[in-house]
Parts: C-alpha cells; sequence; structure tokens
C-alpha cells in the first residue's frame, strides 16, 4: 500500500543492544589480541567458556546498572555512568572468578587491555546507536484515532513514554465534537483523508483509542478493515500503552474490564507459587542473617540518631483483604502521627537522620522478613497499604483492591518503577503497575524485579 519507513519497537531496540554490546565487545578484544602483545583473553573453540561468562557478567551487570534503560541509552552524558559503572564491575567479577575465566596474567598491564578494550567498544556502538539508531530517521510514524476528549492525554502518554513514537496527527471518531483541537506537532485530519495521510506521511502504524466502540462510524469502521486486511498495523492504545509502558491503563478500562485483566496463570499454578515460596523462605533467612549481622551498627545509629524504640509495627492490608501487622525499623520521630495517618512525602520533616539513611538503604524494610517468613507476605508483590488509605483510594480509584489478589510484597512491580506515592495521583500510577505485575506474573518478571530493585539501592532512590 505504501512504502513503511524502517523503525525500531521497543523490544528490538533493547535486543538490538545487547547483540551489538555483545558484538563490539568481542570484536575489539579480538582486534587488541592480534594487534598487540595480549593473550590474556583469546576466543578460541577450547574456551568458549570464557567468552560465555565474559556476556553473562555484561548482562547480569548491565541490567543492574541500566545500561539497558532505553530512557538513558538515548543520551550519552546519561548512558556513560552506567557504561563505567557495568564495565568496572563485570572486569572486575572477571578477574575474581578464575575457576571459570583466565588465570591473571603475569603482566599485569594485560589487564588494563582487557579493561579499555571493553571501555571502548561500549562507547563506540553506544556513539552509533544515539546517533543513527535513535534518531529522527527511524520514528515510528503513528496516526491516532479517537474522541477529542482524550486526544492529548493520549498523545503526551506516547510521548513521554518513548521519543522514538511520533505521533504525526489523529482523527476525531466523535462527530457529535468538532471543535478544531490544536498542540505541537500533531495535526487533525478529516476520515477522508486518512489513506492520503498515510502515504505522504509515510505512516507506519494506526493506534485506535476510543473509549467507545459505537463511535467508530461503519465508514471508518471498512477503511480500518481495508487497511488490515493489507497487513497495516492497527493496534488498540491500551494494549499498546500495556507494551510501552508495562503498566495497565486504569482510566482506559471501562465496563468490560474482564477484557483487559486475562490474569496471568501463575496465579494460579501450584508450581510457580510452590517455588515462589521456597525463594520467599530463602531469601528471608538469608536477609534475617545479614539483618543480625548489621544490627550492632543499627542498634548504635538508632541511640544516636533516633533516640527511641528501634522497631515499630503497623496494621496493612495482605492478600484477600486480610489486616496483618507489618514489622520496621522505625524512621520517623515517635508518634509521628498522633493526629491521624498523613501521605509520607520526599523531604518529610518526620524522618529522622538515621532513619533517612535507613530508608535510602532499605535497610529499614529488613524486619518484614519475619512477616515474608510467616507468610503474611511475599519477597515481590504490591506493597501492603495501610487500612485507611486503602479505604480512601478504593473510592476513588477503580480496581484498587485488585491488588489484594496477590501477597503484599517487599519488592514489587511498582516500587521498581515509579516514585515513593505520596498522593492520589501517585497511587494511581502504581496501581497501573502492580496491576501489570498481577496480570504478567512469571519468574522472568520476577528476576527482573529483582534485578531492579538492586539498580533501586544502589542509586539509593529509597524515601
Amino acid at each position: 500500500m505504501h512504502n513503511q519507513s524502517i523503525h525500531f519497537n521497543i523490544s528490538e531496540r533493547k535486543v538490538l543492544l545487547r547483540i551489538f554490546d555483545i558484538l563490539s565487545m568481542l570484536s575489539v578484544l579480538y582486534l587488541v589480541s592480534h594487534l598487540f602483545d595480549f593473550d590474556y583473553f583469546t576466543i578460541t573453540k577450547e574456551n568458549w567458556t570464557w567468552v560465555f561468562v565474559l556476556i553473562l557478567y555484561l548482562f547480569v551487570f548491565g541490567a543492574i546498572f541500566e545500561l539497558y534503560d532505553l530512557q538513558k541509552s538515548s543520551k550519552m552524558e546519561k548512558t556513560a555512568t552506567s557504561i563505567v559503572f557495568t564495565v568496572s564491575t563485570t572486569v572486575l567479577f572477571y578477574l575474581l572468578t578464575p575457576f571459570f575465566t583466565p588465570v591473571l596474567p603475569s603482566n599485569r598491564l594485560q589487564i588494563l587491555f582487557f579493561y579499555f578494550a571493553i571501555l571502548v567498544a561500549l562507547f563506540l556502538w553506544r556513539l552509533v546507536y544515539i546517533n543513527f539508531i535513535v534518531s529522527p530517521r527511524f520514528y515510528k510514524k503513528v496516526l491516532i484515532i479517537g474522541e477529542t476528549s482524550n486526544i492529548q492525554t493520549v498523545v503526551e502518554t506516547l510521548r513521554e513514554s518513548d521519543p522514538n513514537y511520533k505521533i504525526v496527527g489523529f482523527i476525531n471518531c466523535d462527530t457529535t465534537k468538532t471543535e478544531a483541537i490544536k498542540f505541537k506537532g500533531v495535526i487533525e485530519y478529516d476520515a477522508n483523508e486518512m489513506d492520503k495521510v498515510i502515504h505522504t506521511e509515510n505512516i507506519s502504524e494506526i493506534v485506535v483509542a476510543s473509549y467507545s466502540a459505537e463511535l467508530i462510524t461503519s465508514d471508518l469502521y471498512y477503511k480500518l478493515l481495508r487497511l488490515l486486511e493489507n497487513g497495516f498495523p492497527i493496534n488498540e492504545y491500551t494494549q499498546v500503552y500495556e507494551d510501552m509502558t508495562q503498566s495497565v491503563p486504569v482510566k482506559f478500562v471501562g465496563k468490560d474490564f474482564y477484557r483487559y485483566f486475562p490474569f496471568s496463570r501463575n496465579n494460579q499454578n501450584k508450581l510457580y507459587i510452590f517455588f515462589h515460596r521456597l525463594f520467599d523462605v530463602l531469601i528471608s533467612v538469608f536477609g534475617l542473617s545479614v539483618g543480625l549481622l548489621l544490627l550492632p551498627l543499627i542498634l548504635l545509629g538508632n541511640m544516636l540518631g533516633n533516640k527511641g524504640a528501634l522497631f515499630y509495627s503497623q496494621n496493612r492490608v495482605g492478600k484477600n483483604g486480610n489486616v496483618f501487622k507489618i514489622l520496621k525499623y522505625r524512621t520517623m520521630v515517635e508518634n509521628a502521627e498522633e493526629l491521624g495517618a498523613v501521605w509520607a512525602k520526599k523531604g518529610d520533616s518526620r524522618i529522622t537522620s538515621f532513619g533517612r539513611f535507613l530508608r535510602n538503604t532499605r535497610l529499614d524494610e529488613i524486619p518484614q522478613f519475619v512477616n515474608i517468613l510467616k507468610g503474611e507476605m511475599s519477597l515481590i508483590g504490591p506493597r501492603p497499604e495501610r487500612p485507611h488509605f486503602v479505604k480512601e483510594l478504593s473510592q476513588m480509584l477503580p480496581f484498587y483492591e485488585t491488588r489484594h489478589m496477590v501477597k503484599p510484597g517487599l519488592t514489587g512491580w511498582a516500587q521498581v518503577k515509579s516514585k515513593y506515592a505520596s498522593s492520589i495521583d501517585d497511587s494511581l500510577t502504581k496501581l497501573q503497575y502492580d496491576l501489570y505485575y498481577i496480570k504478567h506474573r512469571g519468574f522472568l518478571l520476577d528476576l527482573n524485579i529483582l534485578i531492579k530493585t538492586l539498580s533501586t539501592v544502589i542509586f539509593f532512590r529509597g524515601q
């Protein structure tokens, strides 16, 4: 029908980054080994395990230091730090595991060759990626079809989610509202112009963002059907939103909510639940053991910086709405809520100096391993909220109590993907991530959350 421009989807860009990280790294190492007196790392059939371990370390630490975060990867000033941290940690672990890697060279200069070869390789490839792959020539050009009442929200959300997703224009499908809507970079077109716009603007995809299917006229319906039959990509907004943001767009979910929530079969999968619980127990035992080792230092810090009781407990809502007492290290002044429950916020004056340290390092969460051992919580799940706020938020946010389908967690998708909730809007954002987790939970998503939790702790994003 038309010559579509080349573009890369989010998943394709993530794969592309990883593949060329490997290729550029191995190519430069191979080049260095032949041009210089460098034999610490050589690529042969006999030492394929060396290559495998190096790639594994690169992927693991790259994920921890956000080397594959697409927002950061599109700007060199942001990705440079990730590259340095990733390469430094990868090389350090590679050198410290000689059972799987080469024995340390007698000439220590070779270690520098090894380190800078990987560093230069990643920097060169990422410069190519930034100046070529994420340049405007590879933007995905999109046409939106929807009502004027929600077009601006849709456009702004998609723009923020992926800078390579260019909204060229929109078609208003609500014929009862004909007022013109204008905002920067987006043009309103008539439905009769759709074929022409697709050809002249080189549109790659149409996104239907309509609250009601009844507003799609028969004429527009047949135009879309014809495009679909010719192989043109047409997608529904909620699915595009979910794929791009990895959260569920609660505001777009209406009376036919059951279409949007085919919840993960793992919620009822006995094998998954068994291993999930086994992992909870093992990690809890390990976490409490580490907590006992750190307890003397925490007691000292509490005595000097908190000046009061070390522990505190609070009612929280768990699975199926059951209330339990969560256990934490105290981070606020005593009697911080004597006037009633209030939202915690950034820079909260009630947080003590030592309490801020505990929150930023997430050490205040260690006592919750007791809740996990008791089965009241899990390592991964939606954050448990207080009954007062659950009652309040349930009245304001649709599907809020759906969070209670699974056990609450010490960490979770919402915790690693969004900031600390200090308002209704923040709670809505976190709810959308929680629903995504419940909908897609599984071993891979759980592993992803654990890796991102390490990033959260390392970059002190706790509050």
